[in-house]
C-alpha cells in the first residue's frame, strides 16, 4: 500500500498559515504479528480544539483505542486478510488484543460472539474505506464495506473482517461520546 502522508498546517509568528510538517506520521504501530497496522494521524484533548500558532499534537505513550475525553482521534489502518487461525481466538487473546491497544475493556467477546474482536467504544467513528473492502459485524448483521464507503460507528458492538485476499486501507475520525438511554 502506499505510504501515509501527514500534512499539519500551522501559522507563523505574523499569524500567516504555514505548512508545520509534511511528514509521514510519527506514531506507526503493528498489532501482533498479523494484526493491522495504525497509522495515529492526530488527536485533539478538547472541543472546541484549541487553535493556536504552532504547537503540535499532544504527546501519548502507546496505541489508544478511542478519543480522548472531550476530544477527537484520526487514524488510519492496513487490516490485513484474516487467516484460518482467527477462529481458533480465545476470549483471552481478544482481550489481549485490546489490552495492546489500550483499552482490554472495549472487548465484548464471548462464547458464540459473531467475531473474536467484537469490540465496543463509547465515541462516534466516522470508518471511510480507502482501498480494499471489509465486512462490518454487529449483532444482529454485517455488511460489505467497499473503497468510498462510509460507516457511522454510533457506540455500536462490532467487529471488523477481512475476508478478501488483499489489505484493506480504512480511515477513521473518532469523536468522544456519551451513553444514554440505558445503553452500555
Amino acid at each position: 500500500m502506499t505510504t501515509i502522508r501527514r500534512i499539519v498546517t500551522g501559522h507563523n509568528a505574523e499569524g500567516r498559515a504555514i505548512i508545520q510538517s509534511d511528514a509521514a506520521p510519527t506514531r506507526v504501530e503493528k498489532i501482533g504479528p498479523k494484526g493491522p497496522i495504525f497509522y495515529e494521524i492526530w488527536s485533539t484533548r478538547e472541543t472546541p480544539a484549541k487553535i493556536d500558532k504552532a504547537s503540535g499534537e499532544y504527546p501519548e505513550t502507546g496505541l489508544i483505542l478511542p478519543p480522548p475525553p472531550g476530544g477527537t482521534r484520526i487514524r488510519i489502518l492496513d487490516i490485513p486478510p484474516e487467516t484460518e487461525d482467527f477462529k481458533t481466538i480465545s476470549e483471552e487473546e481478544a482481550r489481549e488484543h485490546f489490552a495492546a491497544i489500550g483499552m482490554a475493556d472495549a472487548s465484548t467477546v464471548a462464547k458464540g460472539a459473531p467475531h473474536p474482536f467484537m469490540h465496543r467504544t463509547q465515541s462516534i467513528d466516522y470508518g471511510i474505506v480507502i482501498e480494499g473492502e471489509l465486512v462490518l459485524i454487529v449483532d444482529e448483521g454485517e455488511t460489505i464495506c467497499r473503497a468510498g464507503d462510509v460507516v457511522i460507528q454510533r457506540g455500536t458492538n462490532h467487529a471488523w473482517s477481512n475476508r478478501s485476499d488483499r489489505n484493506c486501507r480504512i480511515a477513521f475520525i473518532l469523536i468522544d461520546g456519551a451513553f444514554t438511554d440505558g445503553l452500555y
